[in-house]
């Protein structure tokens, strides 16, 4: 490619990681969802990998990023992390509102996911779409509100003094 963006090598590594949780979260949703109507094993496989990427991905990130940076990292999962930190420094480095966020995603939209795809493998009344579900669905579209309104206005963000 010339002049625009490029895929880095770096970035293979993150791509197959997410790429292998897509694939084991659809498994899993359908596996669970055996006997159940078409709308709900696409639920489930949904929330399998919503729920992954809060604990394999995201989990991570926050615990890194409290014990230390992304940058000083050599941990696999970084590297997913660092792409991240190209565009946009501020997953780099402790910046309050990024792991505030994760925190709150990582607990509430974690467990969420789990409690709903308990409440449909189990039929149970509070797996409502118009309950739960929506609530699963509203989160990140806040949490990336909330992000990108904090956001310098610049492309790129340089490192914190």
């Amino acid at each position: 490619m010339r002049g625009g963006w490029e895929l880095g090598a770096a970035a293979g590594g993150p791509l197959l990681l997410c790429a292998a949780l897509l694939a084991v979260g659809c498994a899993l949703g359908l596996r669970l969802g055996r006997g159940l109507g078409a709308a709900d094993r696409g639920a489930l496989a949904w929330l399998c990998f919503d729920a992954l990427v809060h604990f394999a991905l995201e989990g991570p990130f926050v615990y890194l990023s409290l014990v230390g940076n992304i940058t000083d990292s050599d941990a696999l999962i970084a590297s997913l992390w660092k792409e991240y930190g190209k565009a946009d420094a501020r997953w780099l480095y402790l910046d309050p509102t990024i792991v505030s966020l994760e925190i709150l995603t990582v607990v509430l939209g974690g467990f969420l996911a789990l409690v709903l795809i308990y409440a449909i493998v189990k039929e149970k009344h509070y797996r409502c779409p118009l309950i739960l579900q929506r609530a699963a669905s509203c989160g990140p579209g806040c949490k990336i509100a909330v992000t990108f309104q904090r956001a310098p206005r610049c492309p790129t963000v340089e490192k914190p003094v």
